[in-house]
């Protein structure tokens, strides 16, 4: 397909209506979506009408009084800090003197890496495992945090039903 003149002003008159480029696509016909975008991009065009959305829901918006304003956000959960202190997470040291690493590593130690595996100081933790686990206590402790707890919102009641309870209360 080639983009005649006539085709070309059609793009840009549908483009300044705001419709997408899909919908262009079908009302030209013999293009595709991908077309028209390429061809709105070699343009140059822009400053396009704002497409129409979607309306949800019919009528305006419900209008809120002052009781039914939208809940506080939930407080932010404080953060703490699972670094360590240095004293507490000493790798092992081999009787040969080297570090743990994945040539001596044995099922028994804590499997918890240190540093950069694509590095040559590579190793692994290698203090005693927590039995049937792959980490020593204090690492186990970094690697499974409890969940944090939630505060739910309260739910939201439609004004029909705020306005019952006032008339009866």
């Amino acid at each position: 397909m080639a983009w005649t003149d006539e085709r070309v002003e059609l793009l840009k008159t549908l483009w300044a209506e705001g419709l997408s480029a899909a919908q262009i696509a079908n009302k030209m016909g013999g293009v595709t979506r991908n077309a028209v975008i390429g061809k709105v991009h070699r343009l140059g065009l822009s400053g396009r009408a704002t497409p129409a959305k979607p309306q949800r829901g019919c009528g305006p918006a419900p209008v809120r009084s002052k009781e039914e304003a939208p809940a506080k956000p939930a407080p932010r959960m404080e953060m703490r800090s699972v670094i360590p202190d240095a004293e507490s997470i000493a790798p092992l040291v081999l009787d040969s003197g080297d570090k743990t690493t994945v040539n001596t590593i044995k099922n028994n130690m804590c499997k918890w890496p240190i540093g950069d595996p694509a590095k040559d100081d590579f190793h692994f933790c290698g203090q005693p495992a927590l039995t049937g686990k792959s980490y020593c206590t204090h690492h186990a402790r970094m690697a499974f945090q409890p969940p944090q707890r939630r505060e739910r919102p309260e739910p939201r009641r439609p004004a029909a039903q705020i306005e019952r309870r006032r008339a009866a209360g």
